[in-house]
């Protein structure tokens, strides 16, 4: 079976933004951390090589596949900020709210933090953390 890439690290969160290129990306991330680091209670941890994490959980598929993901996480990637928070079922209210987005199955795209309410964007954020959505990866 190979080996699983998305997993938690000893890598620093800080140096991990401090190295994002794009000056605005960059105080993005710093204010997503913190805020997820608020909603969570947790601290910001490296999951992989991109991906900023909170909290874990531990999965298992019915094909045997196994293994442990942070519960809510965010990437500040070159194109746009990639929030990973779990499914979007019954967060049609909330997303009709936000402002400028995309979704995925289980990955919400903002280009700049400028572009959304963050009041709503911390509502979304606090809702899968609370649902315990599996988010990452």
């Amino acid at each position: 079976m190979a080996e699983i890439k998305t997993k938690a690290t000893p890598a620093s969160v800080d140096g991990f933004i401090e190295a994002v290129a794009n000056p605005r990306r960059r105080e993005d991330a710093k204010a997503v951390r913190a805020m997820m680091e608020r909603v969570s209670g947790d601290p910001a941890q490296m999951w992989g090589p991109s991906i900023i994490g909170f909290g874990s959980y531990h999965y298992r598929y019915d094909s045997g596949h196994e293994g442990d993901m942070c519960r809510i996480g965010f990437s500040p990637r070159a194109a746009q900020l990639v929030f990973y928070v779990g499914g979007f079922e019954g967060y049609e209210a909330l997303l009709a709210r936000l402002g400028k987005h995309k979704t995925s199955k289980a990955c919400l795209y903002v280009n700049k933090l400028a572009d959304v309410d963050v009041g709503v964007l911390e509502e979304i954020v606090r809702e899968s953390w609370t649902k315990g959505d599996a988010a990452c990866g």
